[in-house]
């Protein structure tokens, strides 16, 4: 990858970050004022007369509560469970309290195309969250996009055609596993984040990057498989002390990249047996 491209990458980056700062705080204030007892996981027309036996959630404890078949833009909270696909014109999920767990559960969350503003599922200053599939997310500027939330878990979900797939910036200890990241812009970006641990996935034919992180440290990349991007696996001169271990990373324009050929000991990343042919500096693949 040339320094102009990667250049550009580092900018997108950086203005998402800013753009979901700007998206966030309106919708988390949104969030909090719909999560109360009357208006918690209502049903997609609006809100529910909380009298009715036919209101789907009875509790005020929002993380005890349940709710199937969301709508497209609606603030969910407790255990939500897809039922069918959801076809959305704006963003589609937004998570409003902790202890929140999304199941896609074998369905597909599509959004109006990867060129538009929208989130597929937002997770802003939450703690505890889970996105879980099987099930897929398609269509949207960010797949999944978490800003400032601490201990997300987002495994077994398929992510395609998205600007980017999975986004955290200024997000802590955040789980991404065993998802199949494809066709995206970039497949796993981090701005300004700490404590990924993103292991065991499988992220093919993501333009730009597999996986990229800016100004983020603390972190493990491990066991994953990346593939047809012009970055593999890239790393900002900001981004430090993290763990690059037993990637495979093969058919990229640059397997894997320390800050365009900074030695790792400067912003003092490890990378150890990586399967990939190609690296800058020298010598960040295994048996190179």
């Amino acid at each position: 990858m040339n320094r102009t491209t990667m250049s550009y990458m580092v900018a997108a980056i950086v203005s998402f970050a800013a753009l979901g700062a700007l998206t966030m705080q309106p919708t988390f204030a949104m969030a909090q004022s719909q999560l109360t007892p009357q208006f918690t996981n209502t049903a997609s027309t609006g809100a529910t007369d909380p009298t009715s036996s036919t209101n789907p959630t009875s509790s005020t404890d929002s993380s005890a509560s349940t709710t199937t078949n969301p709508a497209c833009g609606q603030v969910v909270s407790g255990t939500v469970t897809l039922t069918s696909n959801l076809q959305c014109a704006g963003d589609g999920l937004i998570v409003g309290a902790d202890h929140t767990i999304i199941n896609l559960n074998g369905y597909k969350l599509m959004g109006p195309g990867k060129d538009s503003s929208k989130v597929g599922i937002m997770v802003p200053a939450t703690d505890d969250v889970q996105v879980t599939g099987p099930g897929a997310i398609t269509g949207f500027q960010a797949g999944v996009l978490m800003t400032g939330a601490h201990h997300v878990n987002v495994n077994t979900l398929i992510a395609q055609d998205n600007q980017i797939a999975m986004f955290m910036t200024g997000t802590k200890d955040t789980t991404i596993t065993e998802n199949i990241l494809k066709g995206n812009t970039i497949g796993i970006a981090a701005h300004s984040a700490s404590a990924i641990d993103a292991e065991t996935n499988i992220l093919t034919g993501n333009a730009l990057a597999g996986i990229t992180m800016v100004n983020s440290f603390g972190s493990t990349l491990a066991m994953n498989t990346i593939a047809g991007s012009q970055n593999g696996i890239f790393l900002d001169p900001q981004s430090h002390d993290n763990v690059v271990d037993s990637n495979t990373a093969l058919k990229n324009v640059q397997d894997v990249n320390n800050a365009n050929s900074l030695p790792a000991n400067i912003n003092h990343n490890d990378f150890k047996n990586n399967l990939c042919t190609t690296s800058t500096p020298s010598g960040l693949c295994k048996g190179t």
